[in-house]
């Protein structure tokens, strides 16, 4: 099903009793970043949360951990609460091949309920600021979907990227802005700033998750979030136009900015505890300069809390950042790939399950696997496996890993690749050795080991399994 806006989503979560209520006064820092912590601390089905009492603010509400769980996930996709990763794995896939779902745009928006003009603006006002880790260099919005628009092809609605990017607040209306390399709007802002231009952009806050998921997947350059967004919720997408510039902005949204990143200007941004799980430390970044303000009355904005997974973060960016990889690796081995897992960190490791045709095959996979477009930022390690190996198992994984990899002629290291900067092993920044690991059955003309007697499953096994599961949910 798709959900209208962020205040629909929650709803539904509340009725299936995953969304936490906390009405009693909390402190913004440590109380906000200490809870999302703990809610992620507490499992993979834990609630999302939402604040109504925030000390120091009038009538502020605050949601987070929206999506931090399996059962938030799988509802993202109007799928059951219990959906098992893997079904929503392969949901998610079937979904991402109805792509392009055509967008439906709406004249006006409920955020235009409320417009603050230029001279008016100060988000330590308008919006309820906190640090989400107590080593963070200033207040961030970490959730937001920044929308932007390739200046060397405007009329291409592909190439408008919506995007989440990391964002300090540097003073009343400005925002810092870390816009890796790897990412489209680093494209977008190097063609402004080679014609001496500001780069317009639109910042949507308190999205329903479909865009947040969109926004967060390693689509191709030219490949809309919008319609990725109609495909995976399975009907047109809602867009509404900027008064400021010709950006599509999220029609559901809680709370939208319109501004520009300032030509050729940069100011010191972080540290930000990040997904990595360290502080990234602080780095030169362009400033955007925001004009205009829209809100909805009474707007609930949402954070994302960061840290050592797993965390919200790591649910938002799991999925999606399988199913392009997986899908990527079809287009060049459709008959051997069987799935993908790079659900960790991003995708710095992915585990691929493929079938394979001579020796030496599962290697090659790994190297097409690290020269997609999303393995060039991150994939520092490949681990390939059999077909008959789960990569969402990590039991089965790793005794792929200790039964059929040999350190002599399985590890594979290739040095001095490129990387996000964010990764702390990185050294320069952005630069690493990457690593295949190849855990599959030597084949020939490999034959070295001994593999010719593996042990299957009893023959009745399946049937007990449907059986037991059946007398356990009696």
């Amino acid at each position: 099903m798709a959900y209208q806006d962020f205040r629909e989503f929650l709803a539904a979560l509340e009725k299936e009793g995953q969304l936490l209520t906390v009405n009693e006064e909390v402190k913004p820092e440590s109380d906000l970043g200490a809870a999302a912590r703990a809610a992620s601390n507490l499992g993979d089905k834990s609630p999302a949360l939402l604040f109504n009492n925030i000390y120091g603010y009038h009538n502020a509400r605050i949601a987070m951990n929206v999506i931090g769980s399996w059962p938030n996930h799988a509802m993202m996709l109007g799928m059951p609460k219990d959906t098992p990763v893997k079904e929503q794995f392969f949901e998610f896939a079937k979904r991402y091949d109805q792509f392009p779902m055509p967008v439906k745009r709406e004249e006006t928006a409920p955020f235009h309920e409320n417009e603050i003009i230029t001279e008016d603006i100060n988000l330590f006002d308008i919006l309820p600021l906190f640090r989400i880790n107590q080593g963070d260099g200033g207040y961030y919005l970490d959730k937001a979907c920044v929308i932007s628009r390739d200046l060397e092809d405007p009329d291409n609605f592909g190439k408008q990227n919506v995007g989440i990017y990391r964002m300090q607040v540097k003073g009343k209306d400005r925002l810092g802005i870390q816009p890796v390399p790897q990412h489209d709007i680093a494209i977008h802002l190097r063609q402004a700033e080679e014609r001496g231009i500001n780069l317009p952009v639109t910042i949507a806050l308190g999205c329903e998750p479909v865009i947040t998921t969109a926004a967060s997947t390693p689509l191709l350059y030219d490949q809309s979030e919008y319609e990725m967004a109609g495909a995976i919720q399975g009907e047109p997408y809602r867009i509404v136009k900027s008064k400021l510039s010709d950006l599509d902005v999220p029609w559901g949204a809680e709370v939208v900015l319109e501004g520009e990143i300032i030509a050729g200007e940069r100011e010191y941004e972080g540290p930000f505890g990040e997904f990595t799980g360290h502080y990234s430390g602080g780095r030169s970044m362009p400033i955007i300069k925001i004009k205009r303000v829209y809100h909805r009355n009474n707007p609930i904005f949402e954070h994302l809390y960061l840290g050592m997974p797993w965390t919200e973060c790591d649910y938002m960016i799991g999925i999606n950042t399988c199913v392009p990889l997986y899908q990527q690796l079809k287009e060049a081995y459709p008959n051997e790939i069987v799935a993908v897992n790079a659900m960790y960190t991003h995708g710095l490791i992915a585990i691929v399950s493929t079938k394979t045709r001579y020796g030496g095959f599962a290697k090659a996979v790994g190297m097409r696997a690290l020269t997609t477009p999303h393995g060039l930022g991150y994939c520092k390690m490949v681990i390939v496996v059999d077909e008959d190996v789960d990569p969402f198992n990590l039991p089965q994984v790793m005794w792929a890993l200790s039964t059929k990899m040999h350190p002599k002629h399985d590890a594979v290291i290739i040095p001095d690749l490129s990387v996000l900067p964010l990764d702390p092993g990185s050294n320069p920044s952005g630069i690493t050795h990457k690593m295949i690991l190849d855990a599959t059955t030597p084949v020939a003309p490999e034959t070295r080991g001994h593999y010719s007697q593996p042990l299957d499953s009893p023959l009745t096994t399946k049937e007990w399994e449907q059986k037991l599961m059946d007398l356990m949910n009696k």
